[in-house]
């Protein structure tokens, strides 16, 4: 039941585990340029590896303005090579807009450990050029969108995945 909570999946005993910087290229090679997130080097913050939706992406942050979204999520990662896992933590930011740009901060009522979670909306107006109505956006925001791809990159590199609530990463 623990693991259902965390999203921990042990380590497929049929598939060979690959050097860790195999599966670090794995990882990296998630990022493609229509994905609104995405993964990247995490030792700033002394982690392995952070994948985070692209808000502060020009590309990306406008969407995500018109979405209205507040919080922000990211998964830190750090390999555990004598476990032969990927221990995992995701956290919380919350999103200020300034003059269309966003600010990060840490939320005052900080979240640490794992979290589940959707968020989707529509806006519909009259349209400019035809004064129709219509769609003006749409969108949909999952933990799981992120979350998925790494657990099944590293399961299928023969890594485990424990996702970390309490104590150390």
């Amino acid at each position: 039941m623990f693991d259902f909570i965390t999203g921990s999946k042990s380590a497929p005993k049929d598939v060979p585990r690959q050097p860790r910087e195999v599966l670090r290229g794995q990882l990296l090679g998630l990022n493609r340029p229509g994905r609104p997130w995405g993964v990247r080097d995490g030792a700033r913050d002394g982690v392995d590896l952070i994948a985070e939706w692209k808000i502060v992406d020009a590309q990306w942050y406008e969407i995500f303005a018109k979405a209205g979204l507040q919080s922000v999520f990211r998964i830190l990662m750090k390999f555990d090579d004598e476990a032969g896992e990927i221990r995992a933590v995701d956290q919380e930011w919350t999103v200020a807009w300034e003059a269309g740009v966003p600010r990060l901060s840490m939320a005052a009522e900080a979240f640490r450990g794992q979290k589940k979670e959707i968020s989707f909306g529509k806006a519909v107006a009259f349209r400019e050029e035809d004064l129709q109505l219509g769609v003006v956006y749409e969108y949909s925001f999952k933990t799981s969108e992120i979350k998925d791809p790494l657990q099944e990159t590293a399961l299928a590199n023969g890594w485990g995945w424990k996702g970390v609530a309490f104590g150390k990463l």
